[in-house]
């Protein structure tokens, strides 16, 4: 079973809804009990980083999701869903994030000329760290942000992205990956990295966590 995390940030029927066209169950909930209980965990979202800080901690949800991820258990993060494991998010202030990742998240600095929010289609440069989740170079990936995460430790950056230069699109680490772009909307490369979240028997491993510097 598949659970995905509910805390008033939208898009999180679009994410049940591929899952389900994959065969896959996957329930929404804002119940702390089953966040902590979740085999699976998706942690979708967009719209402010503070404002999605401050809904997981008014919904309980912060504690059960930072242990699910330094237990090393499946999760996956879908846009603010990856931006939310880094440390701080520097978003009309500086706001803590859930300190999974070393590192942070701030605005787009741009050449003149090109546009911010970052939206629409662009490919994805897989690297080492991406694994099993790399797909074919040639494949596109549907965007929307105007921040990007900036980790400290490259080792977890599993692929980049260009937009005015490159930028971080995917990270992964022991049985976590995040990404910036939606999955759930990039039609049959998006699919496939869902399935592979769903079905994919991991061996052990360590999470990079932020207190590793």
């Amino acid at each position: 079973m598949i659970t995905i995390v509910d805390y008033g940030s939208g898009n999180l029927r679009s994410v049940q809804k591929a899952f389900e066209r994959l065969g896959v169950a996957a329930s929404i909930t804002d119940d702390p009990q089953r966040v902590a209980d979740a085999d699976r965990l998706v942690l979708p979202g967009v719209g402010a980083f503070g404002d999605a800080m401050g809904q997981l901690h008014a919904r309980g949800l912060v504690e059960p999701i930072v242990a699910h991820l330094r237990a090393d258990r499946p999760f996956l993060g879908i846009c603010m869903g990856l931006q939310l494991l880094f440390e701080t998010g520097h978003e009309g202030g500086e706001h803590r994030g859930l300190g999974i990742l070393a590192g942070d998240v701030a605005r787009f600095e741009l050449p003149a000329g090109m546009k911010v929010p970052h939206m629409g289609w662009n490919t994805v440069t897989w690297i080492a760290a991406a694994g099993p989740w790399a797909c074919p170079g040639d494949d596109w990936y549907y965007f929307v942000h105007s921040y990007v995460a900036r980790p400290r430790d490259r080792g977890v950056v599993a692929g980049i992205t260009d937009y005015g230069g490159g930028f971080c699109a995917a990270v992964a680490c022991g049985r976590m990956v995040a990404t910036q772009f939606h999955p759930e909307k990039s039609q049959d490369a998006g699919m496939r990295l869902l399935g592979a979240f769903a079905a994919r028997r991991w061996s052990a491993g360590a999470v990079g966590h932020a207190d590793r510097g």
